[in-house]
């Protein structure tokens, strides 16, 4: 089995933390960028990607700041979030996200998410 690595992507994005949380934390927000479908049972995430589909568990979020989930049928502790950071002294805002994927494919997982969080921006004008 191939090793498991945690990575960490960070994006700047021209909104306020606040709205750009509506993107993060719901699955109508997710489905605009981060999947062709998002769906909510309870506390699971369904993910839908061209006839494919991986559910996650919803662990925590803290408003304007976080949200955490867990891969349903991974290995343990595979917990993807998405974190809002405000600069301090420029006020820049930043997406950070952090996943796991295998030692071999990390470059390709960053560059979905790359074309992910270009369509985010593409749609929030940030």
């Amino acid at each position: 089995m191939t090793q498991r690595t945690k990575y960490i992507a960070e994006y700047l994005i021209n909104s306020s933390p606040e709205f750009l949380f509506s993107y993060i934390s719901t699955p109508s927000g997710l489905a605009i960028w981060f999947a062709d479908d998002v769906t909510l049972n309870g506390d699971i995430y369904t993910f839908k990607w061209e006839g494919s589909e991986e559910r996650a568990k919803f662990l925590s979020k803290r408003y304007g700041k976080s949200v955490r989930f867990q891969w349903i049928d991974r290995p343990d502790p595979e917990v993807f979030t998405f974190e809002i950071v405000v600069d301090e002294l420029t006020n820049d805002v930043a997406l950070v996200i952090s996943d796991y994927e295998n030692e071999d494919d990390v470059d390709g997982s960053r560059a979905i998410y790359d074309v992910c969080v270009e369509r985010l921006r593409h749609t929030i004008g940030g």
